[in-house]
């Protein structure tokens, strides 16, 4: 999704390794969401003779209890119906996780932030993050500039382990040093979110990976790795814009070539990738991004190799990452939800790959 848009709606593999995937696995078994292949899936565990066969072959490449979903994608439910029917329909859906992109719900009327954190427990899911504006004219609005107290508290209060921004670093501009000077409050708005056992992260657009307007020879996504503390600043890459930015900008300016995989800037900083955007798209070179968006499952992103690779090749993959489906802009947002779930719950390797 766009900054300006996101900003505006104000909207392990084992028990013994996550005590709340055990919470909400049994919380979602008693709800009676997960059933036939999708219970496989979480639970691990073979509905039938036929799976369980399988089973000595292949696993899922989804962890289990790591598959979120961004709520911008369901702005639309949320703001009609309210976050329980939301929540629910999640929950039948198989989701574990939530980032939320704004508390309020619209006309099903408010909610306080008590409410809203019991109400997705309720459902067996876990609120992972959220994503709040980076900075503002208004003195008063509510963002990390601005008020980052407030979003903190609030944070806290929902019991998120993240806290982020989908704004891009370009507050004082495209240049190198304007990138540092925004790299250093991120690092203070990092350092603020750990006091409180929070990280604090940065989700990227396309943009991102383009040249320093005075320096164009250097990548402004790598001013960015480079100037924030990685132990206060991280990283939610958006795999679909990652793509597009790899599109747009494996050139630089004069023509020079200046390629780059998404998936290598993952692998050789795994610990600094917490979150995932998991967005698909149809490619399409005659578009401005090279792709056009569209649900998970139904475009070319290949999110078997890539999620695989990053639960496979990074330490402790499988139980320290996070994926949370997302659409701008889906044609039926439920519809999107529910087959992008499918979709990757049905994704599989071979265990000895």
């Amino acid at each position: 999704m766009s900054r300006t848009s996101r900003t505006a709606f104000t909207a392990s593999t084992s028990k013994n390794e996550d005590p709340e995937l055990s919470h909400r696995l049994s919380r979602r078994g008693m709800l009676g969401v997960a059933a036939g292949a999708t219970a496989a899936a979480l639970l691990g565990t073979a509905a039938t003779p036929a799976a369980a066969a399988e089973k000595g072959r292949s696993r899922p490449v989804l962890p289990p209890g790591r598959l979120g979903i961004q709520l911008y994608s369901l702005r639309d439910k949320v703001s009609t119906l309210g976050f329980a029917p939301v929540f629910a329909e999640l929950a039948k859906y198989g989701y574990d996780e939530v980032e939320f992109a704004g508390y309020t719900q619209g006309s099903a009327g408010p909610i306080t932030l008590a409410q809203l954190k019991r109400l997705a427990r309720d459902h067996g899911l876990n609120p992972i993050g959220s994503h709040v504006g980076y900075y503002s004219s208004d003195p008063n609005a509510y963002t990390f500039a601005q008020n980052l107290n407030k979003v903190l508290d609030d944070a806290q209060a929902l019991g998120l382990k993240h806290i982020g921004t989908a704004s891009g670093p370009f507050r004082y501009g495209d240049t190198v040093d304007a990138w540092k000077r925004a790299a250093e409050e991120f690092n203070t708005y990092g350092a603020a979110a750990r006091k409180r056992g929070m990280k604090f992260y940065q989700h990227n657009h396309a943009e991102e990976f383009s040249f320093a307007s005075d320096r164009p020879d250097v990548r402004l996504y790598d001013v960015l790795l480079a100037e924030t503390d990685p132990d206060l600043v991280y990283l939610e890459m958006d795999i679909y814009w990652a793509f597009a930015g790899q599109f747009r900008f494996s050139k630089q300016v004069d023509g020079t070539p200046a390629p780059f995989d998404p998936l290598r800037y993952v692998l050789k900083q795994p610990a600094r990738y917490p979150l995932f955007h998991v967005k698909d798209g149809i490619r399409d070179e005659s578009v401005r991004d090279g792709y056009r968006m569209a649900d998970v499952g139904d475009g070319d992103i290949d999110y078997k190799a890539f999620i695989s690779k990053v639960t496979k090749r990074t330490h402790g993959g499988r139980h320290y990452h996070h994926w949370q489906a997302e659409h701008d802009n889906p044609v039926e947002s439920f519809a999107f939800a529910r087959k992008s779930s499918e979709h990757l719950h049905s994704l599989r390797e071979r265990c000895g790959d």
